[in-house]
């Protein structure tokens, strides 16, 4: 009787590691030329991140605009959400993540500075909020984005003469304040943005932080061969 339950005991061990095996901790994510890499939580379902870019950038679906632009930008989204869709990218109560890759124009190479790269998505520093705020009074509507407070500014010095931002900061969009972690990162060559945006109600940043660092902190660029 003891052999036999050991035996039990032992298979059980087994099938749970196999099953733990088979539920792995992260999803590793590249973008499409290998160049920059991140980590997130396998809880976070994918999605197609289409809608997002288009929203951004205003180019018309089917133009020769985004053509272009899908020619030189990479995206992906993530999100927890039990029923995960791209508009929690604006407001949501569980964690959405956003990331995208620019290879740069000529033009955009000689004009990059930090503070381009806070308001890559969205409006941060007050220069381009006040343009922000001129250009929704000017068209007669409430601007979505209000209230904003700076809760971090971090100034990333990183290998081989990249340089980036990290900053926090909170939106009221609606009726709540969203809490979104942006990371832009601009490789040594000058050549490309890299950007990841990490979002979700002030009171889910506050109490899963410590998850987003870890998240943010495996956003970085890779080095190739050759």
């Amino acid at each position: 009787m003891r052999t036999a339950r050991a035996r039990v005991a032992l298979m059980a061990a087994a099938l749970m590691l196999l099953s733990a095996c088979g539920q792995p901790e992260y999803t590793y994510v590249r973008d499409r030329d290998g160049t920059t890499y991140f980590k997130v939580p396998s809880s976070f379902a994918q999605l197609n991140a289409r809608p997002i870019d288009l929203y951004l950038s205003g180019t018309q679906p089917g133009s020769l605009a985004e053509a272009e632009r899908a020619r030189r930008v990479w995206s992906v989204a993530f999100d927890q959400s039990a029923e995960p869709d791209v508009t929690h990218l604006l407001g949501s109560a569980d964690p959405f993540l956003y990331a995208t890759v620019h290879q740069l124009t000529d033009e955009q190479r000689d004009s990059v500075s930090l503070d381009q790269l806070r308001d890559f998505l969205f409006p941060v520093t007050e220069r381009v909020r006040q343009l922000y705020e001129a250009r929704a009074a000017a068209s007669g509507r409430q601007p979505l984005f209000s209230g904003f407070e700076e809760i971090s500014d971090q100034v990333l010095t990183l290998d081989r003469g990249a340089r980036g931002v990290r900053v926090r900061f909170n939106y009221r969009i609606g009726t709540e304040i969203q809490t979104f972690d942006h990371t832009a990162i601009l490789d040594e060559q000058g050549d490309t943005v890299s950007v990841m945006l990490i979002g979700c109600q002030a009171i889910c940043f506050r109490a899963r932080a410590a998850e987003f660092d870890k998240i943010a902190d495996s956003f970085r660029l890779l080095r190739l061969p050759g």
